[in-house]
């Protein structure tokens, strides 16, 4: 029989669930909150609290709307996955006991999800500013 990688099944339903809560998260909250409205606003009462310029932004959905919302639940996902690989550095690192193969692969996994945070964060600017740029 083989050994079974716990560390491995860990990962992966942990982006099982990530992946679900994402995508199936917020499906039954805005239904519930709908129906139990007596108006039928489904604004969550931000309408009346909003700067008229952010009332007006959304303009009822539509693909750039769409977009926002695949854009930010990513870029969700990408911060929870690099708080996810910095903890798991850092224990990589703790655990070493002064073998240099296991400090060496930790500050390796840490560098290495700082650089791939900073691209993310820097192609989401440059999209946003030329995006910004197209709209105006």
């Amino acid at each position: 029989m083989k050994k079974i990688n716990f560390l491995k099944i860990f990962w992966f339903s942990l982006v099982l669930v990530l992946l679900a809560g994402i995508l199936l998260g917020g499906a039954g909250i805005k239904k519930s909150y709908a129906e139990n409205n007596s108006n039928g606003d489904s604004s969550y009462g931000l309408d009346a609290s909003a700067p008229e310029g952010i009332k007006n932004a959304g303009g009822g959905g539509g693909l750039p709307a769409i977009i926002g919302t695949v854009v930010g639940a990513a870029l969700s996902f990408v911060g929870v996955l690099f708080l996810l690989l910095m903890i798991y550095g850092g224990i990589v690192w703790m655990t070493s006991q002064g073998n240099e193969q296991q400090v060496e692969k930790a500050r390796n996994l840490i560098i290495a999800a700082i650089i791939g945070l900073i691209i993310v964060l820097a192609a989401y600017a440059i999209t946003s500013f030329i995006g910004e740029q197209l709209i105006s």
